[in-house]
């Protein structure tokens, strides 16, 4: 079991009077990588137009740009809502960055009330994440939402 609040420490630690977004984000993504348990990738897509663009993360080589309604980067973003995809190759049009991926959450990240990008984490198990990983990791993106305003 992860200790969501004792993550959301660090994070607020590490982002605390750092007025680089990006820097922000690559130790986000480094302290979700070291700290959760089975997952291949942890990282960041940031909007820019109507695209999700790659941002800082963890793990391998990943797609470049994900247009706003597909995958379940861009339909979490499109959405504005948190998806747990059990299943990702059950989710319509689910784009495969890394075959071994299995299942997905994506938290919408937001500034002032619009949606700026997506907090992107898979695993290559089947039904990795639960209800607790939904709520902890939708604070951890709002604690980070704070820092980058």
């Amino acid at each position: 079991m992860i200790d969501y609040g004792a993550l959301i420490e660090q994070l607020s630690a590490l982002t605390e009077g750092v007025p680089h977004p990006v820097a922000n984000l690559a130790n986000a993504a480094a302290l979700l990588w070291q700290s959760l348990k089975n997952i291949n990738w942890a990282g960041f897509y940031l909007l820019e137009g109507e695209v999700l663009v790659l941002g800082p993360f963890q793990g391998k080589p990943a797609c470049i740009e994900i247009p706003m309604g597909r995958g379940v980067c861009g339909t979490a973003a499109a959405r504005d809502c948190t998806l747990v995809v059990p299943d990702v190759h059950a989710f319509p049009g689910h784009i495969a960055c890394d075959s071994a991926s299995a299942s997905e959450i994506v938290i919408p990240l937001h500034r002032d009330g619009r949606v700026i990008g997506v907090l992107d984490i898979d695993s290559p198990l089947r039904g990795r994440f639960t209800e607790e990983d939904r709520a902890g990791l939708e604070a951890f993106a709002a604690c980070l939402e704070r820092a980058m305003k």
